[in-house]
């Protein structure tokens, strides 16, 4: 660790809850946090949402933040760009990395044109009314429908049939207007979380009932949790790809990479998360246990990061 005296991060503000679609994950990411900091002597305050929190800056009130917001407001570069107007130093990816990061469509656009692997896809806007049948006869199936500016899974689902893409994409809309539809990547999923330059060790997911969504990440408790979750050259390749990824979004801090591995070992890049889950459940935690770092000691190395280069 970088600090060795908790006084060194003055008052600190963690913020959490608000108001996106993923606000009682926050709430329990943040509890966590909060109590994690405070058992090494941080001053440690919580704040619920953006504008409690900018009235308590503008008060004086806190030195720095912990950003534990989840999704839109707190994750997509909004609460950052406040953050920065203000002087006050923070966790997590600046205003770039993390509107970029937010954004599922414009993420994958950088990494196509820097050439990493991802999987194909099909966006659905108001510059691209496409039908379902077109998105099929151009990716086959089956398919994945995903809001392009949610987290936790929300609003995703999988069709294996014209009817559930279609089905799918109207779901979709109740969540955003933007829509990412891209091929589905037969194989295993994992994911590579980074701490600073330190890039964790990989995780495989594998849930009960074959597929990670919302409830099988915070509800059944009956996914299986495999660290590290590749071995020899491709966990070595993997947390390669994890760390250049993250640095073409911009992102820097601390974040999680999500990838597919097809059925041939072949890894797909599918998503950023700048500010990804700190449950009692969450990979984060997990990939750092496995490296022999504690979750309270996770929550203060997650801290320095708020210190610009130099300063710590």
């Amino acid at each position: 660790m970088k600090i060795t005296d908790p006084r060194a991060f003055g008052r600190v503000a963690v913020v959490m809850g608000g108001n996106s679609a993923e606000r009682e994950v926050s709430l329990r990411s943040g509890a966590g946090v909060l109590n994690a900091l405070r058992s090494k002597g941080v001053d440690a305050h919580p704040v619920d949402g953006i504008p409690a929190l900018l009235d308590a800056l503008r008060a004086g009130h806190y030195a720095r933040v912990f950003n534990i917001l989840h999704g839109r407001g707190g994750e997509d570069g909004v609460l950052q760009g406040a953050l920065e107007a203000l002087g006050v130093p923070y966790t997590g990816s600046g205003v770039l990395g993390s509107a970029l990061g937010m954004d599922k469509i414009r993420t994958k656009q950088v990494w196509q044109t820097l050439g990493l692997p991802t999987a194909k896809y099909a966006v659905i806007d108001a510059l691209h009314p496409r039908s379902a049948q077109s998105i099929v006869e151009e990716l086959g199936l089956p398919l994945i429908v995903k809001p392009s500016h949610e987290g936790s899974t929300v609003g995703i689902a999988r069709a294996f049939t014209l009817a559930e893409l279609e089905a799918g994409i109207e779901a979709a809309r109740q969540h955003d207007g933007d829509i990412l539809v891209e091929q589905f990547i037969e194989g295993d999923e994992l994911t590579v979380s980074i701490l600073g330059r330190q890039v964790l060790p990989s995780i495989r997911i594998v849930p009960a009932k074959g597929f990670y969504d919302y409830a099988a990440k915070y509800v059944t408790g009956d996914t299986q949790y495999i660290c590290p979750g590749a071995d020899g050259a491709s966990e070595a390749e993997m947390q390669r790809l994890a760390l250049v990824a993250f640095d073409a979004v911009g992102c820097s801090g601390w974040g999680r990479i999500d990838f597919m591995r097809d059925r041939d070992g072949r890894p797909f890049l599918l998503e950023v998360n700048t500010a990804p889950g700190m449950t009692e459940r969450s990979l984060v935690p997990k990939a750092a246990a496995q490296v022999g770092i504690d979750y309270p000691t996770l929550c203060w190395r997650i801290l320095e990061t708020s210190f610009a280069e130099g300063q710590a």
